[in-house]
Order: structure tokens, then C-alpha cells, then sequence
């Protein structure tokens, strides 16, 4: 299963915002360490914000942060929220035109097998993914300075 560029972007987000354990990161140096899209960027810390993930602090001064623990932030969770109406086949979306539909197996398998790794995500947290044990490697990797 592949996740979209706005999931794979939301989870880089958090982490990074989870690297920097409360204070205040900007979405142009989330950006510059990925070298991704700002306008991308800003749709997904837009999103993560309405949905209660991140505090958004407008202003000079301002930036983006984590609204809660990294151990409550479930990755399944977040994964499902824009994964969930995924159309993995034809017979998924709105404007299925397969002409075995009525008689195929395949969508209830696969819809099985999504939620089997939406199942497997809920097993992990935001903080499994920035553990002790690789948190070093990857603050070098984006050149966090350890505070």
C-alpha cells in the first residue's frame, strides 16, 4: 500500500515538531531540513492543527509545536485520517465502473488487508519513532541542535 505525499509529509511533521519537544519550530525550517514544499507544508500543519495534533502560534514570534505528548499521538491514527477512504482499486471509488463487481472477492480482501495495517500503525506512537536509541541519528540528519 502506498500512503499519499500529505500523510508522508503530516508524519515528518510531527516528527520533527516532536524532535524539538515544545518549542516553537516554523514550517519554513521543516521545509529547508526536508526539502519539500512549503505550500505542501502549510495545507498539512493546517490540517494537523484543526485536527488537534499541533498548537499554531501566529506572529513574529510564532511557529508550530506539538499540542500533546508524543506518546499519545497513535500513528495509526493520524495514517487513518488520510488514508482511510484510499481507493486501492477501481471498485473503492465513487466511479466504479469494473464490470465484476457483483461477483469479485478483491474489494473485501483488500479492504481487510487495509485494515489489518491501519491495525498495525495503532500499535505505534509518535514516540516510538523518535526513541533514544535513533533520536541522535536523526537530529543530525535534519542539523537540530541538541539543547
Amino acid at each position: 500500500m502506498n500512503i499519499t505525499r500529505f500523510t508522508d509529509y503530516a508524519l515528518r511533521v510531527l516528527i520533527y515538531a516532536a524532535l524539538h519537544q515544545g518549542k516553537l519550530v516554523t514550517i519554513k525550517d521543516i521545509a529547508n531540513r526536508y526539502d519539500i514544499s512549503k505550500n505542501h507544508l502549510m495545507k498539512v500543519v493546517q490540517e494537523l492543527s484543526a485536527k488537534g495534533y499541533l498548537d499554531a502560534i501566529r506572529g513574529k514570534n510564532g511557529g508550530i509545536r506539538l499540542s500533546r505528548p508524543a506518546n499519545s499521538i497513535n500513528l495509526g491514527e493520524i495514517v487513518r485520517l488520510n488514508e482511510q477512504h484510499s481507493t486501492l482499486v477501481e471498485c473503492f471509488g465513487e466511479d466504479n465502473h469494473c464490470v465484476i463487481t457483483p461477483a469479485c472477492q478483491l474489494k473485501g480482501i483488500l479492504a481487510q488487508a487495509m485494515e489489518c495495517f491501519f491495525a498495525h500503525l495503532d500499535g505505534f506512537t509518535l514516540a516510538d519513532l523518535i526513541n533514544e536509541q535513533e533520536q541522535p541519528a536523526l537530529m543530525q540528519l535534519l542539523h537540530i541542535q541538541q539543547s
